[in-house]
């Protein structure tokens, strides 16, 4: 089952929180057994899994990639101005695989799923959620 899921970001660099639109995609497909594969489309945007217990953990991962790649310094910058978001995007990567058990996501208490934006805001980010039944 595969699924396309959209989002709307409002800031520059941000984690938005996409698990339940994931978790309703798994539900869904009636899968008991399996993996679900969660794929952010464009090069300037990741997925990560990461806690959401408050917003502090968002907010530091975003500090940190920051001062790793800061903004203005990059050779990419001299054609569209976004060469940071190329490498933060590149770091964290596009994808996240995540175990089905029980047909639910085995996710911990703690870990929820995130789109990364680095080039935003943008009026639509398209999301890939592909679920594999183990058989």
């Amino acid at each position: 089952m595969q699924e396309v899921i959209q989002i709307r970001t409002s800031q520059q660099n941000g984690l938005y929180d996409i698990t339940d639109k994931i978790k309703a995609i798994v539900s869904a497909s009636n899968v008991k057994t399996g993996i679900v594969n969660v794929y952010a489309q464009g090069a300037t945007a990741g997925i990560m899994i990461q806690e959401n217990w408050d917003q502090s953990v968002q907010n530091d991962v975003i500090t940190l990639l920051r001062k790793l790649i800061p903004h203005g310094i990059w050779e990419h910058d001299a054609q569209d101005n976004n060469g940071d978001a190329h490498l933060k995007a590149g770091l964290v990567g596009p994808n996240e695989t995540i175990p089905v058990v029980d047909g639910k996501m085995g996710l911990s208490t703690w870990q929820n799923i995130f789109l990364c934006e680095f080039d935003g805001p943008r009026d639509r980010r398209n999301i890939i959620v592909t679920v594999i039944n183990e058989e």
